[in-house]
Formats: C-alpha cells, structure tokens, sequence
C-alpha cells in the first residue's frame, strides 16, 4: 500500500528497519534505503539496524549522504561519533523540523539493546517519538516494554508515539498486551518478510492525544528489494 497524499494538518511518522542497509539481494546500498524513504515521505522516521553491528559501528546511512541526497537529518545521540544511531536505533527529521531534545533510553538486554527518543516541533505539531528494537526472547521484550513504559511516564506529558521493530510474531501477547496496557496501535499491516509478509514485527503505537487518520505498509518494487523489512507508517491528526 503506498501512502495517500496526507491532510495538511497530519503529520506522518514511519518506522523502518534497514537491515543495515543490506537489501534482500544481499547488496549493501544505501542509496537505495534513501529512495524507499523519498517514496514514503515521512516527516519524521524512526530506524533500527541503522548502524553496522560489528566493530566500529559505522552508520549504514552516513550523515554526509542524508545531508546530500535527502531531506532528512539524524536527531544527535552523542553517543559514538561515526554512528547515528544507538543500538542501531535512530530517528530521522525533516530538515525543517525543530529538535526540542533527544537522548536514548537503556534497556534491560540478553544482547545489546536500546531506545532512542526526541522531542520535536513541525507542522503545528510538538510530540515526543520513541524508537526501539526490541528483543528476539519473548521474555526480555516483556522487560524492555515495561522499560520503556517506565521511562515515557517519567517524562513531561506530551503527544506521545513509539515505532519500532518489535520482534512480536504473536497477535495480542506477551509485549503487545503491556503495551496495550498504555498505548493505542495504528492499524499499519504485516512488513516482513518484504518478499512475502506474513508477519506485523514492526508497529506503530501512540498515546489518546493523537489520532491516525491513515496507516499502511509502504509495499513497493522497490522496497521489496532494499531490505528485509517493508517500511510502515502513520499520519497523525490531534485528538
């Protein structure tokens, strides 16, 4: 499903994983990554495996290339310098978007998992994103929910959406039902695998001050081939 021309008072947030970049023809290609989100045409985009995994965790999307051939910037983690994401975690805004703040969240883990949030200005809109991959153990996405559960109730209250890959094959439990418990799902669709979906691991959550005025899987040529992940995404309205 390609997205629709949103309402100029809507604002679109998408979730995507990259694969660091790896498509499903086992290319690395950054590029490629770039021209899936121009189709998209998300104001704001949360990312996981944005990072390469190994040694110095070197971005899969370097600065220098959003600065050049898209619209987008990395939210600032300052945690490693040739990286723009934590955990492979990261959030992209329009240009033209005011960052309020950014940081990232820690997260119980069995392997190296994280969060990352910011808080932002566009398009009439203040609210606050949280991005997050969680865990493939059934047990530790259940301790990272509550993680970042905790975390957002501990914060100034505000327009609130989470988006990420969350490793959740189930329909309604385990993470998703305590998520639930908190937060509302936009109605996106499956996104992997991008050659045949069979499975919503990735989602798009928001608390009761937003409203989603659509949703979908961004379901291209294209982004069937730039990773193993179909992007998704979400136009908000205010509630």
């Amino acid at each position: 499903m390609h997205p629709s021309p949103r309402h100029p008072q809507a604002i679109r947030i998408a979730s995507y994983n990259i694969r660091k970049a790896i498509g499903t023809d086992r290319r690395r290609n950054p590029e490629r990554v770039l021209a899936v989100l121009a189709e998209v045409d998300a104001d704001i985009v949360v990312l996981q495996e944005a990072d390469r995994r190994f040694g110095a965790r070197t971005a899969a999307l370097p600065p220098a290339l959003l600065e050049l051939h898209s619209d987008y910037r990395a939210a600032p983690l300052n945690v490693q310098s040739d990286s723009i994401g934590w955990h492979g975690n990261a959030i992209l805004l329009r240009k033209s978007a005011e960052l309020r703040q950014s940081d990232i969240i820690h997260l119980p883990c069995l392997e190296p998992r994280g969060a990352v949030l910011a808080e932002v200005a566009l398009n009439g809109f203040t609210l606050r994103l949280i991005g997050m991959h969680l865990d493939l153990s059934g047990l530790w996405r259940r301790r990272q929910a509550a993680a970042i559960v905790h975390a957002q109730a501990h914060l100034p209250e505000m327009p609130t959406v989470l988006a990420g890959d969350l490793n959740e094959w189930s329909a309604e439990r385990g993470c998703l039902a305590d998520f639930a418990r908190h937060f509302r799902f936009a109605e996106t669709g499956k996104s992997f695998h991008a050659r045949r979906p069979v499975a919503r691991l990735d989602r798009i959550l928001h608390c009761g001050r937003l409203r989603p005025s659509a949703a979908g899987v961004h379901d291209s040529a294209l982004a069937r081939r730039a990773s193993d992940h179909l992007p998704i995404w979400a136009d908000f309205k205010l509630a």
